[in-house]
This record gives structure tokens, C-alpha cells and sequence, in this order.
């Protein structure tokens, strides 16, 4: 049965997408990040649905999408220039046998980068991609916060419909993305208008943020905690009532503390002590043999380079006994350790021209947001969504920028799709309001362009 429901939403949507083609693009994006095939037993797991569905996308807009004002802005060009980089290491890999099979799902995430923006035409398409994304992920975080729930999870132990463990099924990586979600989340409570802003919507936001939060306590991710203090301190920044604000956060702090599982706040209290965590330790031994790779090897060693590495790891462990502290340092070795950090992944796969480009890429799209925020943060009527909506996409990419210090998702299709989101509202509110030149920079035009008819999702 669960089959036939897959099979029953997924052919349903690309009927649909041939009266309005923009859903061929919505369907791609919920088969990359549910990975439908992957929980279908008979039907979708045969099916190369994730080649059928980027081909009707990009088909459909060829042949049926308005491209009137398409421009290539400074970060397609270097999402382009990150996706050659990216193919020349794999060509040059230091691990050619294991690199083809990352680079195989690499170059569709950068590829899928660059063409998402383009369709982005509307306020509508905007929104309904961010929805779209939101809820596919969305079926991921809820099945996670009714287990946590139910059994209280555990590190390892919190079954996401899957076995295999990748993609936004990766407890750290979920935990990362849920709590990346939230702003977005709230901001489509508010200002949606796909599904208007109701008591209804607003309670299913606000459900789903609960289910949010729960996602790092059932997986157990360290990097779940630190994303959810993140989320807190920019709130922070958004919220107009702070003291309001504050006196909440302590007060829900305080009574979730004592509901929590006791491995739950065990594992947190690693962090504290990372010389004694075995976990812990061997990051720092693979970040210091990825630094000394990449001084030797300053253009990366492809993908999978991390395979290469022999480590020595260091514990330090205290133990305390009456007045008295006792020091005990071990050693133990290993090989073959994944990065687990976004920015030492790029430097030991793709050196120091992949880092700088895929750092250039993320700093001007946070750059960017900002100037909507601060240009819409007053703005009233038809224009009164943008600075939250610039403002949430920039809350939420800082939280992956935050979390990917300790996770290996620097390709993660979800945060790419992100950066797609980010350009293709930048390009939607310079065709729709057009720019004026200023010693400060472009600034919006007072009716320099009339607003476009709203073609929905053709």
C-alpha cells in the first residue's frame, strides 16, 4: 500500500506538471530531498525518477516558461565556476575509484543551482518552491518527532523510514536542515499566501517547528544543540518584544530540561569534555590531517580524499576521586575518518580555489539578503514580505553555515536549493522594481518597471 501511495503522489504530480510545467521543477525537488525510490519497495525504486523528472523541469521550461528580463547574476558564475572546479579534481581525483560516485550526485546539486533561479518568476513560484522543500522535508521531521516522541530516540538509533543513513536520512544532516527550516517555517505561517495565514496554518507551523526542535534530541546530534541556541539568538534579532522574548525561552529551557532522555543530556555534556570523546578526538585528528593534506596539496585531492588518511588520536580523560585529579591520556589509530565539517571537506577535496569559491559563493548570498532586508525592512502594502522573507532565508543559511562546521554537507542539495531560492528572489524583485544607481548602490525605483502578470505556476 505504501508503494501504491508513493506511485499514486508522484505520477499525480507530473500529470499536473503538463498543464503547468513549473511543477515538473517542484516535483524534482521533492524526489532529491524524500528520495521516494529509496522507501519504495517494487515500483519507484526501478524507475529513474530523478532523471525523468529533471528532464520534464528543464523541458518544460524551455519550451514554455517566459524568459523576458533571465539574466545570469556573480553567483550562478560562481556555482558555474565551482561545478568546473569540481569536475577537473574529480578528472585529477587522488582516490579515482571511489570519486565518480560522489561527483555523480555533486554536479545534478550545482547543476540544478543554476537552473532553479530561472524559474523563479513569480512571488508564487517562490513561495510554493520554499513550501514544497519545506514540506518534503517536512515527511522526514515529523515521522523523526513522533519516534522521539514515543521512544526517545537515541544517537544511531532513531529509524528515518530508511536504513541507509544519507542524504537529510543522516541524523546530523537532519538536525542541520530541521533547525535551518525554522525561520522559513514561520515565515509561511505569517506571510503565505499559497495557504493564507489562518488559525490553521499558523497551528501547523507551529507544530512543525515543535517537531523541529525535537529532531536533535532524538538523533542525539550535538550539532542539533548548538544550531538550536543559533536559532535562538537570532530570534532574538527578529523579535520586536526581546524581554517578552527572553523570559519565554527561559521559561520553555526550564521546563523541557527535566523532560529530556538522560542519553540525550549525557551525550550533550561531551561537548564540554571533547578531549575525552573518542568522536570528538578523532575530527580534530582528521581536520589536522586534512590542513596538512591540503598544505602539500593546495588544488585538493578530489572527492573521497579522506580515505587516504592514517590518524593518531589523542584522548585526554579526568578523573576525579575525593580532592584529587588524575590525568590519563591514551592513543588509539584509525583511517579512512570522513571530514565531518563542510569547510574541511572542501579544502581536502577541492583545495584551496574550491574552498574560496564555495565560501565567495555562501558570504555574497548572505551579503545579498541583507541588503533586501535592510532595503524592504520599512516597506508596507505589496511589499511588506520581503525583508521577513529575506531575513528568514539569511537566518537559515547562517544556521547551516554554523552546523556544517561539524557535518559534511557541503553539497547538500536542500542548502543549494536555498541559494537558488535566495537568487531567484533577487532577480524577481530587480525585474519587478526595477534599480536606480546611487553612490551607495542600486536602490528600488519607485514604478520603474509595472508589475508583471502573475503567470502561477506555468
Amino acid at each position: 500500500m505504501r508503494d501504491l501511495a508513493f506511485v499514486a503522489f508522484f505520477f499525480g504530480l507530473i500529470a499536473l506538471g503538463f498543464r503547468r510545467p513549473f511543477l515538473f521543477v517542484l516535483a524534482y525537488v521533492y524526489v532529491d530531498i524524500v528520495a521516494p525510490q529509496r522507501l519504495s519497495y517494487y515500483l519507484l525504486n526501478s524507475v529513474p525518477v530523478s532523471m525523468i523528472c529533471a528532464l520534464l523541469a528543464v523541458g518544460g521550461w524551455a519550451l514554455a516558461d517566459d524568459k523576458s528580463g533571465t539574466r545570469m547574476g556573480p553567483r550562478h558564475l560562481l556555482i558555474v565556476l565551482l561545478l568546473a572546479w569540481a569536475a577537473f579534481t574529480t578528472a585529477y581525483a587522488a582516490v579515482p575509484e571511489a570519486a565518480p560516485e560522489k561527483w555523480g550526485w555533486v554536479w545534478k546539486a550545482l547543476a540544478f543551482a543554476i537552473f532553479l533561479p530561472l524559474t523563479l518568476r513569480t512571488r508564487l513560484r517562490i513561495e510554493g518552491l520554499l513550501l514544497f522543500m519545506i514540506l518534503s522535508a517536512a515527511s522526514i521531521v515529523i515521522v523523526g518527532g513522533i519516534k522521539t516522541l514515543a521512544s526517545g530516540g537515541g544517537y544511531g538509533a532513531l529509524n528515518l523510514m530508511v536504513s541507509n543513513n544519507s542524504g537529510l536520512y543522516e541524523g546530523s544532516t537532519i538536525s542541520t536542515v530541521a533547525i535551518a527550516m525554522v525561520p522559513l517555517i514561520l515565515y509561511l505561517g505569517r506571510y503565505g499566501t499559497v495557504f493564507p495565514s489562518d488559525w490553521r496554518v499558523r497551528t501547523f507551523a507551529y507544530a512543525l517547528v515543535f517537531a523541529c526542535l525535537l529532531i536533535p534530541i532524538g538523533t542525539e546530534a550535538r550539532t542539533g544543540l548548538i544550531c538550536i541556541g543559533l536559532l535562538g539568538v537570532l530570534m532574538l534579532r527578529a523579535t520586536k518584544r526581546r524581554f517578552l522574548y527572553l523570559v519565554m525561552v527561559g521559561v520553555a529551557g526550564m521546563a523541557a530540561v527535566p523532560l529530556l532522555p538522560s542519553s540525550f543530556t549525557e551525550r550533550m555534556d561531551t561537548i564540554q569534555g571533547y578531549k575525552a570523546d573518542s568522536s570528538a578526538s578523532t575530527r580534530l585528528a582528521v581536520w589536522g590531517w586534512t590542513w596538512d593534506y591540503v598544505r602539500q596539496h593546495p588544488l585538493g585531492g578530489g572527492f573521497e580524499v579522506y580515505l587516504l588518511n592514517t590518524l593518531r588520536i589523542e584522548k585526554v580523560a579526568t578523573e576525579r576521586s575525593g580532592g584529587t585529579e588524575k590525568i590519563e591520556t591514551t592513543h588509539e589509530f584509525d583511517k579512512g575518518r570522513a571530514f565531518h565539517s563542510a569547510y574541511f571537506e572542501m579544502l581536502g577535496e577541492q583545495g584551496f580555489p574550491g574552498f574560496f569559491l564555495w565560501l565567495a559563493l555562501h558570504v555574497s548570498s548572505l551579503f545579498r539578503m541583507e541588503v533586501l532586508r535592510r532595503r524592504y525592512l520599512r516597506a508596507e502594502g505589496d511589499r511588506a514580505w520581503i525583508a521577513p522573507l529575506a531575513t528568514a532565508l539569511q537566518h537559515g543559511q547562517i544556521i547551516y553555515m554554523v552546523g556544517s562546521l561539524f557535518v559534511g554537507i557541503a553539497f547538500q542539495p536542500f542548502i543549494l536549493m536555498l541559494i537558488g531560492v535566495q537568487i531567484g528572489l533577487d532577480s524577481y524583485l530587480t525585474r519587478r522594481f526595477g534599480r536606480r544607481q546611487t553612490p551607495f548602490g542600486a536602490v528600488p525605483t519607485e514604478g520603474a518597471a509595472p508589475p508583471q502578470a502573475n503567470p502561477g505556476w506555468q
